[in-house]
């Protein structure tokens, strides 16, 4: 038993040292011809990076999508009422249609089965803010107490308005931290005084900072969600409400949180039905399902994961051509030292594990360069676009086991090729 282990592991110990003097061989070659290995490698390192740039822009993108649509929460249901800028077609609208009013969220909150937690929004761009907003005009979102457990809301400084706030229409309200910094700057904003339009409040809170995304999200408007000043509903209709509209009841938002076990889908159903028939089917709404939209986000990963996979198989197809041409080239060169060391007693498979080697070196030393090139062309696009970008590990082994792959696949032809030369021939070639 002693023997046969020890026989087994001087196999081993020789099909290892073979291999490293065929690296090392391999090394010393593609040294001796650097110009001709680095333009091998170029396919291999374009190709590379290419997938792994193309690959993080596609995964920040993914990634900031959810985000957000996981902050929408995956347990809501939010109605928006759909705007219009034309006033013919709003006035189309109202003769068939209120609009979404209270009466809308009080019928929906009693047909609406599981419902835990919700408050329908008021949202106002006021004319006028005092302190004078640094930058854009922050918008002004009336609602109920409940909104920021539904909305998910952690309070950084202060406090959010509670029931009795509510209650009262107190003249208090809550940062987010865009329009805090564009108020107030650096300085304290907690019990300091805001003008809107007309009427005083008082800050009581600052709550921190919230995804945004540039363009509307299933549906939901496209909104700085940082800048926002929460006030309470009532307090939206009877200090802020007359300068907008005479409808006292008419709101723009209504969100609802469901408990768990409960049927999101079916809920959304019963909401749709109510809406068409208080609506007379008038389409001012549209119903935000958070839980589909995250459902059709991953949907949607999975195909954009097999386009990029098949991107990346053509680009380094490419490469993989590229090192067959100078691979193939390269047994031309070599031919009589293939005879010589084929006549001194190298056998076949000497020869192919040689150029499989060097093949193999040369995709692994493309696919580096391509990795930390794709890496930089990533961080760059960050930098001079403002795209979110995210360079993730699974991008990084996909290139890298691609190319490594493509360099074998390649590479075993060559080598085949030039183990089957006749050594006379070889060495008499000129």
């Amino acid at each position: 038993m002693s023997v046969m282990v020890s026989q087994k592991r001087e196999l081993v110990v020789s099909v290892v040292q073979q291999w490293l003097r065929d690296a090392e061989l391999g090394l010393n070659n593609l040294l001796l011809h650097r110009t001709r290995s680095l333009l091998t490698m170029l396919g291999m390192i374009f190709g590379v990076a290419a997938v792994v740039a193309m690959l993080s822009i596609g995964a920040g993108a993914r990634q900031k999508v959810m985000a957000l649509i996981e902050q929408m929460g995956v347990r809501n249901l939010i109605v928006e009422a759909k705007e219009t800028l034309e006033w013919q077609a709003h006035s189309k609208v109202r003769k068939i249609s209120p609009g979404l009013t209270l009466g809308d969220y009080r019928v929906i909150g009693d047909d609406v089965a599981g419902v835990v937690a919700s408050t329908p929004r008021k949202r106002m761009t006021p004319s006028k803010v005092i302190p004078k907003p640094q930058q854009e005009m922050p918008v002004v979102y009336g609602v109920d107490p409940a909104y920021r457990e539904i909305a998910r809301l952690q309070v950084a400084n202060g406090r959010f308005f509670d029931q009795k706030d509510e209650d009262a229409g107190a003249a208090v309200c809550v940062l987010g931290t865009a329009a805090k910094w564009s108020l107030f700057g650096s300085a304290n904003a907690v019990n300091e005084y805001l003008k809107v339009n007309e009427q005083w409040f008082r800050v009581i809170g600052v709550v921190d900072p919230q995804l945004s995304s540039d363009a509307g999200v299933g549906g939901a408007p496209a909104i700085d969600s940082n800048n926002i000043i929460y006030v309470p509903l009532r307090s939206a209709f009877e200090r802020l409400e007359d300068s907008y509209s005479d409808v006292r009841d008419e709101i723009d938002g209504i969100y609802l949180e469901l408990g768990d076990g409960e049927s999101i889908p079916a809920a959304a159903r019963i909401t749709r039905a109510i809406l068409d028939s208080s609506h007379h089917g008038a389409d001012d709404y549209s119903i935000i399902v958070p839980a589909e939209l995250l459902a059709e986000q991953q949907r949607t990963e999975h195909l954009f994961n097999i386009v990029m996979v098949a991107i990346a198989a053509i680009s380094l197809l490419v490469g993989g051509i590229g090192i067959m041409n100078i691979m193939l080239a390269s047994i031309l060169e070599r031919t009589r030292e293939i005879g010589l060391r084929r006549a001194v007693g190298a056998r076949q498979s000497d020869i192919v594990r040689q150029f499989v080697v060097e093949a193999t070196m040369i995709s692994f030393a493309g696919g580096t360069i391509g990795v930390l090139l794709g890496f930089i062309i990533s961080r760059a696009i960050a930098w001079f676009a403002g795209w979110s970008t995210v360079v993730t590990l699974s991008s990084i082994a996909l290139a890298f086991l691609v190319s490594i792959s493509v360099g074998l696949v390649f590479g075993i032809y060559p080598a085949t090729k030039a183990a089957r030369l006749d050594p006379v021939e070889a060495i008499r070639y000129e």
